[in-house]
């Protein structure tokens, strides 16, 4: 009967170290995802910037040629 015992406990030890195994895989793909969430949001944000540098140029470029055709308002 101990030996029963002692088999059961080391089929339930072997069914969670499975499970633990598993999990370890999961956290290590969720990891990778992660990153590359991470990669392309930072990539996303410096499009970003550099289409807000644009969008200051053209500004300035407006207010200049507003300026020489006299359509700014004093």
């Amino acid at each position: 009967m101990a030996e029963d015992v002692s088999n059961l406990v080391l089929e339930q030890l072997r069914h969670i170290r499975y499970g633990v195994d598993a999990l370890r895989e999961t956290v290590a793909d969720h990891g990778v995802r992660l990153s590359a969430i991470e990669e392309h949001t930072g990539q996303e944000l410096v499009q970003l910037a550099a289409l807000n540098k644009r969008m200051d140029r053209f500004d300035e470029r407006l207010s200049r040629i507003e300026s020489r055709l006299d359509l700014v308002d004093a």
